[in-house]
């Protein structure tokens, strides 16, 4: 896990639970928009998003994960990531601030009711826990 020590991540709220990711795999932040709905796709694609003339597709972690819906607020925002040279756009209850991990643990096999292949590992701050998302597991598996 020491690889993962000294990386920024950028935390964020999924259904009351703290989350995070690498901010190297971050290409921008915005507020949540229209999304044009797809058809054939699958379960977690909430469909796409134009964003300043590109289409991206856009993903529901609450539906990924099998967690209950939220409401959009005004603290909705859509993370766009670049995974696999391709951007793509998911939904977050709530973006919180850029942090930096020195206690990271490995995954468990199971964590918040969501399998522990989605993680890289566990980062432990003063105010609890916080999943590290694994993207490309996360997108394309």
């Amino acid at each position: 896990m020491d690889e993962l020590k000294d990386i920024q991540y950028i935390a964020f709220e999924l259904s009351n639970e703290k989350y995070a990711l690498k901010i190297s795999d971050v290409y921008e932040i915005i507020r949540m928009q229209q999304i044009s709905q797809t058809h054939n796709s699958k379960f977690f694609l909430e469909g796409v998003i134009n964003l300043r003339g590109k289409v991206i597709p856009v993903v529901n972690l609450h539906k990924r994960f099998n967690l209950t819906e939220e409401m959009v607020t005004k603290e909705t925002r859509i993370i766009v990531v670049k995974s696999r040279e391709e951007m793509i756009g998911i939904i977050v209850d709530k973006v919180e601030q850029v942090i930096k991990l020195n206690d990271i643990q490995p995954t468990p096999n199971v964590v918040s009711g969501i399998d522990g292949e989605y993680f890289e590992g566990i980062g432990i701050t003063k105010n609890g826990v916080i999943s590290l998302l694994k993207m490309d597991t996360v997108l394309y598996d």
